[in-house]
């Protein structure tokens, strides 16, 4: 908006202007009496709040009579009304609550100041000027309040980087846990971290799409850029619908989730098995998107990732040995045997239907049928994890 354009209509005499500046503290009075009449919420904000609300109306009624003596000052001296007020001011009052107290100050001065005029046409312009004043005070509440929202957005977005990077590295302390409390995360709640690679969009704008894809579950999300890499840590029990919407914040490539936490204090290790299924996944093309690191294990293993290899031998290693019954030698055969059963049965000398059923028992104890391509991969991995644990020299 140009400056002319909020100039008032006709030039006001000096000695009419004088005599709003002498009357500026009685209006300014009656604006916060009106306030105090018409605006429940105002009787509920502090003596201080309404301190500081009485000090920018007085700044707003001084500036405008100096306004009248020089209408291209318009914008600087309406930001100077708000530049007066405690940062703490907005915390406590909202938008919407300051727009309400600028209408009833408004009528105030369209009410009184009118009357101050010696003729009509005196009585035209000032009036045309609280409007015009009025509109541009609106004008610069928003403004104020717009920048402090993005600064506190600012700063949230770093203060999130500082909780993430504290996970990945482990740093549980009590500062990262009070950090991810001021940020509203439910200390109480599960947590599960998500890597992949960050979209062109980084910044608020990121942050904020992240937290919408997380909100539209009920969750919450922290958000963190840590150079190629980006990690989401997202709270509560995963959902297949929530992966995908999450997954969809990232740029294009593998997504990996790790496994879920208890909390966001114990969420490293989903951090690390997140972060060595992203190192490894590339070996593996048909990788769903997103993927679980969970389902990474071959992969990670092969990478040389240790609670890979460690998780391989819980499922797979240790339960079939102590199931005994051949079973893992069983298995071996299977797989060595291209999955036939005949040809496996033949080497083992045994019954197809015995091979039969050792094999339906390895799918119930390791969750994975060994006729599926895919669970017939991670098998087979297991087990030469197995043999190479068995042939490494003790302590």
């Amino acid at each position: 908006m140009s400056p002319s354009a909020s100039r008032p209509s006709a030039p006001l005499p000096s000695r009419l202007i004088r005599k709003l500046e002498l009357s500026s503290g009685e209006y300014s009075v009656q604006a916060i009496a009106a306030m105090h009449e018409t605006l429940p919420f105002f009787e509920e904000l502090g003596a201080d709040v309404r301190a500081s609300v009485a000090l920018v109306v007085q700044t707003g009624v001084t500036n405008f009579v100096r306004w009248l003596r020089d209408p291209d000052s318009a914008v600087q001296l309406t930001t100077q009304a708000f530049g007066a007020v405690p940062p703490e001011l907005m915390k406590q009052v909202s938008l919407r609550q300051t727009v309400d107290m600028v209408r009833t100050a408004t009528g105030v001065f369209e009410r009184y100041l009118p009357a101050l005029a010696y003729d009509d046409e005196q009585r035209v312009a000032l009036t045309e000027a609280v409007l015009r004043y009025s509109r541009e005070i609106a004008f610069s509440a928003a403004t104020v309040y717009a920048s402090a929202a993005e600064s506190r957005g600012a700063w949230d977005a770093r203060l999130e980087a500082l909780v993430v990077d504290g996970v990945v590295r482990g740093d549980a302390d009590e500062s990262l846990l009070s950090r991810a409390s001021a940020l509203g995360w439910d200390l109480g709640s599960l947590a599960t971290v998500l890597v992949g690679n960050p979209p062109d969009d980084e910044g608020l704008a990121l942050v904020g799409a992240v937290h919408a894809a997380a909100a539209e579950h009920g969750r919450n999300a922290l958000v963190g850029v840590q150079g190629s890499r980006l990690v989401v840590i997202v709270s509560g029990r995963l959902q297949p619908a929530l992966l995908d919407d999450l997954a969809a914040c990232f740029a294009a490539g593998p997504v990996v989730v790790g496994p879920t936490s208890s909390s966001v204090g114990a969420a490293h290790r989903s951090a690390l098995e997140a972060m060595a299924g992203l190192r490894a996944v590339p070996a593996w093309p048909a990788a769903p998107r997103p993927v679980l690191a969970a389902d990474l294990l071959p992969e990670r293993v092969l990478a040389g990732d240790p609670y890979a290899e460690r998780a391989l031998l819980q499922g797979v290693v240790h339960p079939l040995d102590e199931a005994g019954g051949s079973l893992a030698s069983t298995l071996q055969a299977y797989l060595e045997g291209g999955g036939a059963i005949e040809s496996c049965a033949r080497s083992l000398f045994v019954h197809a239907n015995t091979v039969r059923y050792r094999l339906r028992k390895v799918a119930e104890i390791t969750h994975r049928e060994p006729s599926v391509p895919r669970d017939a991969y991670v098998l087979r991995v297991a087990l030469a994890v197995g043999r190479l644990t068995e042939s490494r020299p003790s302590a």
